[in-house]
């Protein structure tokens, strides 16, 4: 799988998942930058990523602006046919305003900016450290839309504590239900405010990050294999 990271004017974490991506999972990253249109160089099997920062100053919402970027416009249709994205912190707030994801990130509950390493869990599995560093990180949607996202195992992550129980004060953002990552119905496109990618080195005393990205390579997969699924059909 070759990876797409896509700079925007304000990204502050493009960098660092270049590295995490390339030295430490040893894969083939290509930078984009905002201005660009060609996607060419991928297949829907590869993966375009949407790094955390403050794109576009993060002013109106954060990531109103940066959805009408040229890149974006590519990357959405690159979704559409099939491509994987994953877009974390700002990332994930973009492909809100992309309509690519259901729900919204709003303000923290405590109206403060968080910046600490939290624990996250997918499904039944183990409690993940990663950190988080943000001001608008609490998910919201509407009821219909939740029903929705559980109901199609659309939650990724949830906030947890240490010992993976989720609970109200292992929540770092007031995010409802605990959510910290969904995908999207079809599954190859997912959301997700915690960083993984500082969370792969070991010269960090960190690596659960790796774990991170195993999980959404496998979510990828089975994205694949039901569109091969519904194609044959």
């Amino acid at each position: 799988m070759k990876f797409g990271v896509v700079v925007f004017p304000g990204s502050n974490c493009d960098r660092d998942m270049q590295d995490a991506l390339q030295y430490d999972l040893n894969k083939e990253v290509i930078m984009l930058w905002h201005k660009e249109k060609d996607l060419s160089m991928f297949s829907t099997e590869d993966c375009i990523v949407l790094p955390g920062g403050f794109s576009y100053g993060d002013y109106l919402r954060c990531g109103a602006i940066a959805r009408f970027s040229p890149m974006m416009q590519s990357v959405i249709d690159f979704a559409n046919r099939g491509g994987k994205v994953l877009g974390v912190c700002n990332g994930f707030q973009i492909l809100c305003e992309s309509h690519l994801l259901p729900g919204v990130l709003l303000q923290n509950a405590h109206q403060q900016f968080v910046c600490k390493n939290i624990y996250m869990k997918n499904g039944d599995g183990r409690a993940l450290k990663i950190p988080v560093a943000h001001g608008e990180g609490r998910f919201y949607a509407d009821e219909k839309t939740l029903y929705e996202l559980e109901e199609n195992d659309q939650v990724i992550f949830r906030y947890c504590d240490e010992k993976g129980t989720v609970n109200a004060g292992s929540n770092p953002n007031g995010a409802i239900r605990s959510i910290a990552g969904i995908s999207n119905r079809a599954g190859n496109v997912w959301g997700m405010m915690p960083h993984p990618e500082r969370a792969t080195s070991a010269a960090l005393g960190n690596q659960d990050g790796l774990e991170v990205f195993k999980i959404l390579e496998l979510y990828g997969t089975v994205a694949a294999e039901k569109q091969e699924l519904a194609t044959a059909l």
